[in-house]
């Protein structure tokens, strides 16, 4: 096929829908070449999609609630007063914000081009992808309300860790001028933080804003279920080929190493936010430690391949080090404290 035929409507549709793509040829694959194990996978996959429906709904509510209402305005408040003060309210904005994993790369370009501190900036940063309202209801639904509590705690903490060691290192050459040249404009995150919009809590008396809350909710509705799918269909493939044994070899115990390991792992194997959580599930029931499930978590959120692969194309390589080292020390403290917490 010559390249004046590739500019078509059907790529575009094929990435937009690559997720599902993924399961539907995931199951095709199985009915190849295991038809029990395809069945099996599929009937898990919906039971625990049923499972997890109300915990899915009220997820999503609060996401276009979040969105209809302008209540992720508010984040801009955090970034004014003294430095210690603002590392622990970015730290606190980061946690509870709902934003979207594509408007925290622009926002922080925005924030930084605006001259907030650093050590502000890697606060938020470093909390944000950990956790959200949404997050921390289907955490719930999944792992247990210990676990997300945990989860939430482990991402104040880790912005707050992070935002008090850059402050430590704010007069050194090595985090001045810490964005590539080129960089800063903010783009639409930016605005937020440029210009917030005042919050309108009562949003279904504005029909644009209700038409946004029903859109929020379908597109959430779409990202959370094709993601949840895959996941689920990879859990059931999980609990059948890999023996509890292994698990509880290398993730199992009360010792450094589980935690070490799930850390580093959880780096190029963190697929999505909400995909990892019926994962880890799986693996904490076949024998893996709860502090490496939350240093698994904690370290995949932050520095996945393609959140890694966009703080890179930000920041200047030495800033890129610095949230790559905070992002794992912190994890790996996060597991070892919600496992020191477990076993008590």
């Amino acid at each position: 096929m010559s390249d004046t035929a590739l500019p078509t409507p059907l790529w575009p549709a094929l990435k937009r829908h690559r997720v599902w793509l993924v399961s539907a040829a995931l199951l095709a694959g199985l009915a190849l070449v295991d038809a029990q194990q395809a069945s099996d996978s599929a009937v898990f996959a919906a039971r625990a999609l049923a499972g997890t429906a109300p915990f899915l709904l009220l997820s999503i509510a609060i996401a276009a609630w979040a969105a209809a209402t302008g209540a992720d305005n508010l984040i801009a408040r955090a970034f004014t007063g003294r430095p210690l003060v603002m590392i622990l309210l970015a730290a606190l904005a980061g946690g509870l914000s709902p934003f979207c994993s594509c408007g925290v790369i622009p926002l922080v370009a925005a924030l930084l081009a605006m001259g907030v501190p650093l050590s502000a900036v890697m606060a938020f940063w470093l909390a944000s992808p950990v956790m959200d309202p949404s997050m921390f209801v289907l955490t719930s639904g999944v792992l247990g309300l210990d676990f997300a509590i945990a989860k939430t705690l482990a991402a104040l903490g880790l912005g707050i860790f992070g935002g008090f060691v850059t402050h430590l290192l704010a007069a050194t050459p090595a985090l001045a001028d810490p964005l590539r040249e080129g960089i800063g404009n903010g783009g639409c995150g930016g605005a937020r933080v440029r210009a917030p919009k005042p919050v309108q809590w009562r949003f279904w008396t504005d029909p644009a804003r209700l038409a946004k809350f029903r859109q929020e909710a379908v597109k959430t509705t779409l990202f959370l279920a094709q993601w949840l799918l895959l996941a689920f269909l990879l859990e059931s493939l999980m609990l059948a080929w890999i023996p509890a044994e292994t698990i509880t070899a290398l993730l199992g115990g009360t010792g450094l190493g589980p935690i070490a390991l799930a850390t580093v792992v959880g780096v190029p194997a963190y697929l999505n936010g909400y995909a990892a959580l019926p994962l880890v599930g799986g693996l904490i029931g076949q024998g893996m430690a709860p502090g490496a499930g939350l240093a698994f978590l904690v370290a995949g959120g932050v520095t996945s391949l393609p959140a890694a692969i966009a703080v890179w194309a930000l920041v200047r390589p030495r800033v890129f080090g610095l949230y790559i080292a905070l992002s794992l020390s912190g994890a790996f403290l996060c597991g070892l404290l919600f496992q020191l917490w477990a076993s008590v």
